[in-house]
């Protein structure tokens, strides 16, 4: 068993963050001491080590503790899920490594896009499918008419800050395809949960015109 103190001088995380993890439900000592200190076997330090690896990734601790604690998620699904989120930002390296050797090459610009014209137009007619239709007849006013509410989302999710914010997206479901699958399939409502809150401020921005 290790104390909290050895556990936090192992991983470079402060005493103050595993203790608030412990708060929040994220991450429990295995036991407690008769005096009550925290005590972690390496069970629980494999459990951190996956923690620290979302943390890479930005994920909100709300999410990182929604997936972690989803029974439909074995240890080596979510070791599966991490590897997919490598491989997922390997190819983006990858791609902008390329767009920078081009520009060094006089050859082309840098190419922040993630996904294609066509891609987009389909993620715009599946947010309408599953947009509840209140919510869709207030943006339809706003916009005057779906294909100018079209537009308006096309030449937004056009922009370079947007398709950065989707390469994020991208990596967290582990390729463009786990994601607009996710998308047009969704899957468990706990999992489902999690990931849309991943892109709930971009699909705000688009509907309101923030951005």
């Amino acid at each position: 068993m290790m104390t909290v103190k050895e556990i936090s001088e192992l991983t470079g995380i402060s005493v103050r963050t595993l203790h608030y993890y412990d708060e929040i439900g994220l991450f429990a000592p295995t036991e407690k001491s008769e005096a009550g200190y925290r005590l972690y076997d390496d069970k629980a330090l494999e459990d951190l080590q996956q923690i620290l690896f979302f943390r890479e990734f930005d994920i909100p601790l709300k999410e990182i503790k929604a997936v972690m604690e989803n029974p439909d998620l074995d240890r080596n699904q979510i070791l599966q899920m991490q590897k997919n989120m490598l491989i997922a930002k390997k190819t983006r390296m990858e791609r902008l490594i390329s767009s920078i050797d081009d520009i060094l090459k006089g050859e082309n610009r840098m190419d922040f896009a993630v996904f294609s014209k066509t891609e987009m137009e389909e993620m715009f007619q599946v947010m309408l499918e599953h947009m509840p239709e209140d919510m869709k007849e207030l943006s339809i006013k706003e916009f005057g008419s779906i294909e100018q509410w079209k537009e308006h989302y096309m030449e937004v999710v056009s922009r370079e800050e947007m398709q950065k914010n989707y390469a994020k997206v991208v990596e967290w479901y582990g390729g463009k395809e786990e994601y607009l699958s996710a998308v047009k399939n969704p899957v468990s409502k706990e999992v489902a949960d999690s990931y849309m809150k991943r892109i709930e401020v971009i699909l705000e921005k688009m509907i309101t015109k923030i951005g």
